[in-house]
Formats: structure tokens, C-alpha cells, sequence
């Protein structure tokens, strides 16, 4: 019954990321299905729902800018961020194991989530409600649904995706086993597909909410994470043929406090308040107690290997913070990094938001951006045809040109495995500390086992089996032989 409960958590959210505490827990038993969802409301409820565990909470949001947040943890498994203690320092060694909750985790409590969408989907399919209201509301779930399984696959490889007749019997034990890597791959494909042909363009979505430009972004990320590259190219041509999407001159204004609602690189944000609603904690995260603006938990740096990878003039490490003079009257910086910058410089990011008097922050959550788009497409443009062309290398410009650096030249990057390598580093450069998903690049390209031994040498427990997380020892044990747990964990 677990997942029946917390698909009607919708019922019980009032905004799009909050909650009346006065309302009390409905029971699945208790609401008859011939009757909800009958009206606009209802449907909105369940679709609200759906976006509930893709915001920032430490305590049950996937995009939490803490260390139960993905992007917190794949990122630490790079040269972006390090740490020296916690579920971080496992990341950063690659030292996790089945039993290291931290990594686990996210899997544990988010795969049910899944298992809500599609029984929303259900519920909303069979309902009597408009059908405009139903299209769109089975476009938000769909995408809601691909969103979830998308981000668990890309860390775990193939989940368990429960058939809906096993949902609508929840008290019979059915022990299932994860589906094949084809399998995954096509029902996250459908579900982004289905999403963008009825979801609204990106000029009538609301700011928080899905588009069909998401969707599609969300389908080049499939695609690149299988090397698709041609069906790269063909989202990255229909997003652009939107004519809505475009590059912000201002890099670093974007991570600011002032709303990005209007802003049309953003693709899909994550707004947060200092309410807690939906909670941005990052400067607590990276900034030690004796930060002048105002301190925090220290719990993350980056490294050295990362900040020297970067141009000097390159605008997108301005809040690569590598020399601070703390309040008590001491200069940390590489030659004297304390306890705070002995791994690397502070990965603030963001603004510091100086104007904070609570732990949080009301930068908004920003995963996904157009940048992603054109960067995404030169390099299914350069590995479609095995050679890199003057388009992949134009398009490359078009970023670096806005980071305030000199365009490259094809010459310099002639051969695919050097074009690969600049793309990589334009990555982390473009990205960092943002979905994490520089960690899923490295992958594709074959190099997070020799980035990791690069950067930690002999204390690294890199391996390429390591490229999957292990699933818990719950998780195997609750399958009955039929979910198996990744290689190398056994």
C-alpha cells in the first residue's frame, strides 16, 4: 500500500510545492475512483503531486541542494566537488558499497514514485474530465515519470518498473525484477515523447512547470547517455526550431537572486524560497562557519584539478571562490587553505545571497538551461560522423564566446578524441554544480575511472563497474532473486 498512499499526496498540497499542515492523511480506501479525479482540481492535485519529489528538500526532494541531493553526490564522484567526510567522501574515493545508505538511498526512497505517476496516469485516463484537462495532465505526469526514471537509471542502470494490474493489487506480494536495458531505455523514450507532442510550449508553461522544450531536453540526455547521436541532433534541431529558447548575456547574474521566471535559457528551475516550501541550502553547504557574508556547514570543496582546468579570463568561475579573507582577519587561498580549502576552492556557484537570514536562500534551482541544447548538439554533430566539422566548432563558440573567451579553431581540435576532450571540459565549465550530470559525460566518454584515479591517485576505488551505484541490501533481499543487484557488488 505504500505507493498507493503517496500518490494522494497531491490531495494534501495546496501550491505547486507546499502543503496545508491543517489537512489531514486520506486514505486510499476511503476515495471512491468512480468519482476522482472529476474536476480541473482534481486533476491539478494529482499532476501537483507528481512535481513533489522532483524539488529541494532535504528530507524527501531529489533536488535538494544537500548531500541527500543528486547533484550534490554525482558531482562529488568528479573533479568538480570533494569531500573529506560522509556520504561526499565515499563519492569522491568511490568507496561506496550496498551498504552505504548515502548512495542507496535515492533509489530507496524514490523508485515508488514511479510506481504513484502511473497509477495517476491510470486514474486520469478512465476519469470523465475534459479531455484538453486530461491530455495535458497525463503529458505533466508522463514527463514527471520519465523525469524520476530517467535520473535512477542514468545512477543505477535498469530499475524496476511495476506494471500497473501490479499496483492495482497491492496486497499480493509480486516480487519483480528490474527491467532489461532496452526495456528502460524505451519506456523513459515513450514517456518523453507522449510528453512533448501535448504538453504546452515553452512560452505557455508556467515558470516550475514542464514544457515541450523540457520534455525534449530530457530526451537529448536519453539519447546522449546511449549515443544516439543522430536522434541528439533531431531534439536539438526541434527545440531550436521552437524560436523561443536563447543564451542570457549575464552567466553569472542567472544564478542570482532575482527571479529567473523570464528568462529564456532556463528550461526547467526549481524555484525556492526562504520559507523552506522548496528549500535552496547550497552557500550552508559550501561556505565555512568563517565566510564574511555569512557562514556555513563547510561540508563540500571543490578541487584544485577543476579550478585549474578553467581559461583565467573564464566569467563562469567567478563564484569558483579560490581566495576569501575570513572574519577572523585570516586569507585562505591555496597557499593557505586551513581546514576550509585544502581539497580546493569554494564551489559557491550561486549568489551568496547576503541578504539571507535563515539557512536558505531564494536562488532558484536552475537543472536544465539551452546552453545544454547547443553544446549537446555539437557533440552529436562531431561523434555522428567520427570527425568533427566547423558547425560542432561554431556552436562550442557560441558558449564560449558568452564565458568571455576566444572561439577555438577546428585545426586545434581535428580528431574526435581531441574534440571530445575539449566537449568534456566545456561541460563541467558550463554545468557545474548544477544536475550533476557531468558525472553521466564521463562515462559516456570513458573517462570517470581515469578522472578519479587522476585526482585522488592510490586512495581512489575506482573501477569501471563503479560507474553504477549498488542498490541496498534491502532492495535485493525484498526482490527474491527476481532484482538482482550490479556487478561488482556481490
Amino acid at each position: 500500500m505504500k505507493n498507493v498512499k503517496l500518490i494522494l499526496l497531491g490531495l494534501l498540497i495546496s501550491t505547486m510545492f507546499g502543503c496545508d499542515p491543517e489537512l489531514e492523511s486520506i486514505n486510499y480506501d476511503e476515495i471512491n475512483p468512480a468519482i476522482f479525479p472529476a474536476s480541473e482540481a482534481d486533476v491539478e492535485a494529482l499532476v501537483v503531486a507528481a512535481y513533489y519529489p522532483l524539488r529541494g528538500s532535504w528530507w524527501n526532494g531529489i533536488h535538494t541542494t544537500s548531500e541527500r541531493g543528486i547533484m550534490f553526490v554525482n558531482d562529488a564522484t568528479t573533479e568538480i566537488l570533494q569531500g573529506n567526510f560522509g556520504v561526499q567522501q565515499l563519492a569522491t574515493l568511490s568507496s561506496y558499497i550496498p551498504t552505504s545508505e548515502g548512495v542507496t538511498r535515492f533509489y530507496d526512497d524514490f523508485y515508488n514514485r514511479i510506481s504513484s505517476n502511473t497509477l495517476s496516469i491510470d486514474r486520469l485516463e478512465n476519469s470523465t474530465v475534459n479531455e484538453n484537462i486530461k491530455k495535458r495532465g497525463i503529458a505533466e505526469l508522463k514527463c514527471a515519470r520519465a523525469f524520476l526514471s530517467y535520473e535512477l537509471f542514468d545512477m543505477y542502470g535498469p530499475i524496476v518498473v511495476a506494471p500497473l494490474e501490479v499496483l492495482q493489487n497491492p496486497l499480493i506480494e509480486t516480487p519483480l525484477a528490474r527491467l532489461s536495458h532496452d526495456e528502460m531505455v524505451s519506456f523513459i523514450e515513450k514517456d518523453l515523447l507522449d510528453a512533448a507532442a501535448d504538453l504546452p510550449s515553452p512560452s505557455e508553461a508556467a515558470y516550475g512547470r514542464f514544457s515541450q522544450g523540457f520534455a525534449r531536453m530530457l530526451l537529448i540526455r536519453l539519447y546522449l547517455h546511449e549515443k544516439r547521436w543522430a536522434d541528439v541532433e533531431a531534439q536539438a534541431n526541434a527545440i531550436m526550431a521552437m524560436n523561443y529558447y536563447e543564451l542570457t548575456d549575464d552567466y553569472v547574474d542567472m544564478f542570482s537572486t532575482e527571479s529567473q521566471a523570464d528568462n529564456k535559457e532556463v528550461m526547467f528551475a526549481v524555484p525556492a524560497d526562504y520559507a523552506g516550501t522548496s528549500e535552496n541550502q547550497w552557500q550552508m553547504m559550501v561556505l565555512p562557519s568563517n565566510y564574511p557574508v555569512r557562514g556555513g556547514w563547510a561540508t563540500i570543496q571543490s578541487s584544485w584539478m577543476f579550478y585549474d582546468s578553467f581559461e583565467s579570463n573564464d566569467v563562469r568561475k567567478t563564484n569558483l571562490i579560490a581566495e576569501y579573507t575570513g572574519t577572523d582577519g585570516v586569507t585562505y587561498n591555496r597557499s593557505n587553505p586551513g581546514n576550509v580549502m585544502q581539497m580546493g576552492p569554494l564551489p559557491l556557484k550561486i549568489s551568496e545571497d547576503a541578504d539571507r537570514n535563515t539557512a536558505l536562500t531564494t536562488v532558484d534551482i536552475i537543472l536544465y538551461r539551452y546552453a545544454d541544447v547547443i553544446l549537446s548538439k555539437a557533440e552529436a554533430i562531431a561523434n555522428k560522423n567520427n570527425a568533427p566539422n566547423q558547425e560542432a566548432i561554431d556552436l562550442v563558440n557560441v558558449i564560449r564566446e558568452r564565458a568571455g573567451l576566444d572561439p577555438i579553431l577546428l585545426a586545434d581540435f581535428a580528431t574526435i578524441d581531441a574534440f571530445n576532450e575539449m566537449i568534456l571540459v566545456e561541460r563541467s565549465h558550463e554545468y557545474w554544480c548544477e544536475n550533476g550530470q557531468y558525472r553521466s559525460d564521463l562515462i559516456r566518454h570513458g573517462k570517470f575511472v581515469e578522472h578519479s584515479i587522476e585526482l585522488n591517485g592510490a586512495a581512489s576505488q575506482a573501477a569501471p563497474y563503479k560507474e553504477l551505484y549498488p542498490f541496498s541490501l534491502q532492495r535485493i533481499s525484498e526482490g527474491k532473486g527476481a532484482f538482482l543487484q550490479n556487478p561488482g557488488y556481490n
